[in-house]
């Protein structure tokens, strides 16, 4: 299977943004905690390069806490500021304020030496599609102050928000590359919601979520369906169906109808705290 989706508005942005960042002093790069590596758009970073910078893992309430752990071990390593929240329900937005000031200490302490009070830092809110920079937004203001959406491209256009005396945020439109070099990572991008579903076969893609989850997860997929995990892989999703009644109009299995189910059981929780990829060391760590 082939992942690709790169819709001609995300050029559009990806231009506002490059003429946007003169007007920050920090950006925050909202990563989803279940693929923290793969939903990282590799333009961030030169788009950030002379930038303070923030990593927020959102989601974490969905993902692995051990892998979460790991990984953000493995961003502190790499000098990056790192916080995991759950915007949604707001656990672990209270450090986002006291993350920013420190993030941006040699920035307050110059505006201080130079008589400068009460300007904000100005921040700059980037992130692939459906990682959540809405949602973040909203709750970390209080209020209501970006559109919310549980799929891609919501968030059409630039918008700055006043939140307090001490920050001001600039929300963007979700971001994706041209290309993906490794599929693998558009596979995980496609999992998580951040391409669009009508252009993704959710057969196969359910079909692979099923070969991860017996490798990494095994016996999740029993626990939640009352299933075997053992077979073929279609076979798997056909016992999914038969569990979760998945019929067709006939009275038939309806193998499209269990593949749609259990990517959208994955995507919301249901099947548990799931991480799909590791930081390499502690995949070492782990294999020993």
């Amino acid at each position: 299977m082939n992942f690709q989706w790169y819709p001609g508005h995300m050029t559009k942005a990806k231009r506002q943004m490059q003429e946007d960042i003169k007007l920050v002093d920090l950006v925050i790069e909202l990563l989803d905690a279940r693929i923290p590596q793969s939903s990282r758009n590799p333009d961030i970073d030169e788009l950030g390069k002379n930038k303070y910078r923030l990593i927020l893992m959102n989601k974490a309430d969905l993902a692995d806490k051990d892998a979460t752990d790991a990984w953000t071990g493995f961003f502190r390593e790499k000098g990056y500021f790192v916080v995991s929240l759950d915007a949604r329900s707001k656990n672990g937005m209270k450090a986002i304020t006291d993350s920013i000031m420190e993030v941006c200490k040699e920035k307050v302490e110059r505006d201080r030496k130079r008589g400068i009070k009460n300007r904000p830092v100005r921040a700059m809110v980037v992130g692939i599609p459906n990682v959540g920079k809405s949602t973040f937004i909203n709750s970390y203001a209080g209020k209501a102050c970006a559109r919310t959406g549980n799929k891609p491209g919501v968030t059409k256009g630039k918008q700055w928000i006043r939140l307090n005396k001490s920050v001001e945020l600039l929300d963007t439109p979700g971001i994706l590359w041209p290309k993906f070099e490794d599929q693998t990572v558009g596979l995980k991008l496609a999992l998580i919601g951040s391409i669009k579903d009508e252009i993704l076969n959710t057969d196969e893609l359910a079909i692979e979520l099923i070969r991860f989850l017996r490798n990494q997860y095994s016996g999740i997929l029993k626990e939640r369906y009352g299933i075997s995990e053992e077979g073929e892989l279609s076979q798997v999703l056909l016992c999914i169906a038969e569990s979760r009644k998945c019929l067709t109009k006939g009275g038939e299995l309806d193998y499209s109808k269990a593949a749609a189910l259990l990517i959208d059981e994955f995507r919301s929780g249901k099947l548990g705290r799931i991480t799909l990829e590791l930081p390499d060391h502690y995949r070492r760590e782990k294999d020993v």
